[in-house]
């Protein structure tokens, strides 16, 4: 039982910046693994970053030293900091939380925010 909800995506100038947040609620003690997740029109969804309750990251190559993935916990938010953008990082970008238990893990996602990146 978590609830995800996603804020800051915008309309951006190449070279720009932005800060995309992701608010969580519920059974927060239950979440190993957050990240974020983007899915431009026509291809498929990927992963851009991954933190784990330990604070391991991960990111995608094409955003590697661009993007930065970090969380509050006093604050139950997860934040992905874009820097240098790209038109190539337009897509829906989604956050996303695994509970990872014994027998399987669950996935819970939020709705969504658009990211567009103007030449």
């Amino acid at each position: 039982q978590v609830q995800l909800v996603e804020s800051g995506g915008g309309l951006v100038q190449a070279g720009g910046s932005l800060r995309l947040s992701c608010a969580a609620s519920g059974s927060i003690f239950s979440i190993n693994v957050m990240d974020w997740y983007r899915q431009a029109p026509g291809k498929e969804r990927e992963l851009v970053a991954t933190i784990s309750n330990g604070g391991s990251t991960y990111y995608a190559d094409s955003v590697k030293g661009r993007f930065t993935i970090s969380r509050d916990n006093a604050k139950n938010t997860l934040y992905l900091q874009m820097n240098s953008l790209k038109p190539e990082d337009t897509a829906m970008y989604y956050c996303a939380a695994h509970e990872v238990g014994p027998i399987a893990t669950i996935d819970y996602w939020g709705q969504g925010t658009q990211v567009t990146v103007s030449s």
